[in-house]
């Protein structure tokens, strides 16, 4: 990836929005209105580029107290297994320990799942159901 950012204008928030309709609404089939939720506007958003079109996003929020929630991870198709989702995830883990951040959590789509354990992370619970796609947490210790 060319380039990986903190979504600081209202532009690039809609870039990230708009990668994070067509991965979950419209290829996996999750609801709009779960898709966008009430944390979007407290979470601090990123956006991957590659040759300035936006192929990446995920956000971050803070869980509890020195804990990260990581969130929305998703690569355009035909960009995957090109290491874009590493690039994005690396970037952002680098700005939670700059904030102070000691670990990270995150809900894996199960299919995902060597993606993230690939990254240090290690599955905390058994599968279940979000939005109708099962699920396992993970956490990381940074």
């Amino acid at each position: 990836m060319q380039k990986v950012k903190i979504a600081e204008t209202e532009l690039e928030k809609e870039q990230a929005f708009d990668i994070r309709r067509k991965v979950f609404v419209d290829e996996q089939g999750v609801p709009l209105h779960i898709e966008m939720d009430e944390h979007d506007d407290s979470a601090t958003h990123f956006v991957g580029y590659e040759l300035e079109q936006p192929i990446a996003a995920a956000r971050i929020r803070e869980y509890e107290q020195g804990v990260g929630k990581v969130e929305r991870v998703c690569v355009l198709p035909e960009y995957r297994g090109q290491n874009f989702g590493a690039d994005l995830m690396t970037q952002l883990e680098d700005y939670a320990r700059l904030i102070g951040y000691f670990r990270l959590k995150l809900n894996s789509q199960t299919h995902a799942l060597p993606f993230y354990e690939q990254l240090g992370y290690e599955v905390t619970s058994p599968e279940f159901m979000d939005a109708g796609i099962p699920h396992h947490q993970m956490e990381k210790t940074l």
